[in-house]
């Protein structure tokens, strides 16, 4: 499925923007310039247009700063969509960082990068703390890994642990995303078609990646939520709910066109497995 042609052309026209902002990039982060903070959103939005992603956005982003965005991971293109929006760096798996190419990349966004160790907890706490005390804008996804673009799976309330610490007395700014995969070449993309697009469990990336560069135009909905504080629920547990429940919301309402609402679940103790499959999405 796709076109092999159309995926060599996407192929070379991101190389050819790419390798050339490369080394500026690296200067403007190496020297501490605010040009690396405007140049990647501008290339990211670049990127969508050659990959082929036509972004719609509802809602605006916050314009508090530090602010700690976290939203649903369905696939490596989440990067170049939220990228494409939003002024900020990333929050990462360790891993990423030692993945020829895509961790240059990463690195040259700034992204933190956290290991999956618990006694790595304390370290990568202090250095997001520090990149938001910075007035930095990170962005976050609670659930640790991606999923299935069908469904989302569990915040994890550890991640959430920065959102106790209070910038200047005041609580930090927490505002929930939802990122859906709607449509390709302007037909609705049923359950069945998602795979396409989402990369998620033990798929291997290389031929994901150009399976997917091969297929037409689609569309990605991005939902800015009502921003929030840790004040307001009173523990991390309970924004981290808050916050899984009005992403899985929207992601909900962009996958069916239709509003739902549901309570949820708890982010520690659901038990693996559990089918927590959106509601209104059917097979196509």
């Amino acid at each position: 499925m796709g076109s092999p042609t159309r995926a060599c052309l996407r192929i070379v026209a991101y190389v050819a923007i790419t390798l050339p902002l490369l080394p500026l990039q690296a200067l403007a982060v190496f020297f501490k310039l605010e040009f690396s903070r405007t140049l990647p959103p501008a290339y990211h939005r670049l990127v969508c247009r050659i990959l082929g992603i036509r972004v719609a956005a509802q809602g605006e982003m916050a314009k508090n700063r530090p602010l700690l965005i976290v939203g649903n991971h369905t696939s490596y293109l989440d990067i170049e969509v939220l990228g494409s929006l939003i002024p900020g760096s990333f929050v990462a798996k360790a891993e990423i960082a030692r993945w020829p190419f895509f961790g240059w990349l990463a690195k040259l966004q700034r992204s933190v990068f956290i290991e999956r160790r618990s006694s790595k907890a304390r370290e990568h706490k202090d250095e997001i703390e520090k990149r938001l005390l910075e007035g930095d804008v990170l962005i976050l996804f609670p659930e640790g890994t991606s999923n299935d673009g069908n469904r989302i799976l569990p915040f994890r309330s550890a991640l959430f642990s920065v959102a106790e610490r209070r910038v200047e007395g005041e609580a930090l700014v927490v505002q929930p995303v939802s990122l859906a995969y709607t449509r390709l070449d302007g037909m609705p993309m049923g359950r069945s078609f998602r795979p396409f697009f989402a990369w998620y469990g033990d798929m291997e990336l290389p031929p994901h990646l150009w399976q997917m560069l091969g297929l037409g135009i689609v569309t990605a909905e991005v939902i800015f939520h009502e921003p929030v504080t840790i004040d307001r629920f009173g523990s991390r547990k309970a924004l981290a709910e808050h916050c899984w429940r009005i992403v899985s919301e929207g992601l909900a309402s962009l996958l069916t066109g239709r509003p739902q609402r549901y309570p949820a679940p708890d982010s520690v103790t659901v038990p693996k497995g559990t089918d927590l499959t959106l509601p209104g999405t059917v097979p196509v």
